[in-house]
């Protein structure tokens, strides 16, 4: 199996903080100074963390309403094919294509689309299975978990430049700072 070198060495710049007020600070100043390919990862919630990053994603949702649209379709058609072509029967004189009857066939077929889709189509967007992530490269990043704060300013930012970055981020009162690197 080929595996293409990555773009850049680099992935981004990384800066280590103590509690969740300070990175909470640091994520509000970067986003003021203009970054924003920016990433946070912290050992519990920080209310408000998500808001700053401003990580709003909507493609989800539109994915989930495709396959629940897709479900009605296949759901309904699946039955008005099987009861007015495949197998046409006439009960009592009632007509073939009786659209109160398709209804709880549609619906489980519109919940059980829309559920396979939002799976699917979330592990799509986050890019997973990934094995690894070039961020569990940055130093220290074990405590991540535990009980430390990171800020990622990743390297496709417009406004990404190595040193500059990496004094702005220690300007930031970070305990550390630290160039992470993709292999």
């Amino acid at each position: 199996m080929h595996v293409e070198a990555p773009k850049n060495p680099v992935h981004g710049m990384i800066a280590e903080f103590d509690g969740p007020d300070e990175i909470l600070e640091a994520a509000v100043k970067t986003k003021e100074a203009g970054f924003k390919k920016i990433e946070a990862y912290t050992p519990f919630p920080v209310h408000g963390l998500a808001d700053v990053i401003d990580k709003e994603d909507h493609r989800v949702k539109w994915i989930i309403f495709l396959g629940g649209a897709m479900g009605v379709a296949a759901g309904y058609g699946l039955q008005y094919w099987v009861s007015v072509y495949a197998y046409a029967h006439n009960v009592g004189g009632k007509p073939l294509q009786s659209w109160p009857a398709f209804i709880p066939i549609t619906f489980e077929c519109m919940v059980l689309f829309a559920s396979f889709a939002a799976v699917i189509g979330m592990l799509g967007l986050n890019g997973l299975p990934r094995p690894h992530h070039p961020i569990f490269n940055a130093k220290n990043f074990e405590f991540a978990s535990r009980s430390k704060f990171f800020l990622c300013v990743e390297v496709e930012d417009e406004k990404y430049d190595r040193d500059e970055t990496e004094a702005f981020l220690k300007g930031l009162g970070a305990k550390e700072v630290s160039e992470v690197l993709n292999g």
